[in-house]
């Protein structure tokens, strides 16, 4: 799910500084309504994103009821679960725009070519 999440706000972003008018054929009101349902799809796949972070953390970390509070095995668990968590996220992304640079620059030097001929 990540890779989605990434895939679509990467393809975003390219869009964009491929072309800064992206929406510059749309009237303002529809520009508007574009930008609002890309805000409103990046806060829910992040809601999503985080949800399951919880969710995975605290089913692979929490095993006991014990108490109201986590002991200092299952704390360590956690941090060590988001952390790898985040560091991976962060990766993709990387690897990611990594990928999505290039993938954009080929199809600059495509379209150049086919102009030229």
């Amino acid at each position: 799910y990540l890779f989605y999440f990434l895939l679509t706000v990467a393809l975003l972003i390219w869009i964009c500084s491929m072309d800064p008018n992206a929406f510059a054929g749309l009237n303002e009101q529809d520009s508007k309504e574009m930008m609002k349902m890309i805000e409103d799809m990046q806060m829910r796949d992040s809601l999503k994103m985080y949800n399951r972070l919880v969710e995975r953390c605290f089913n692979t970390c929490v095993d006991s009821f014990r108490r109201k509070n986590l002991d200092s095995g299952e704390e360590r668990c956690v941090t060590k679960c988001t952390e790898k968590f985040l560091k991976h996220s962060a990766r993709v992304s990387v690897r990611f725009a990594e990928l999505s640079a290039a993938s954009g620059e080929a199809a600059m030097a495509q379209m150049a070519a086919a102009q030229k001929q």
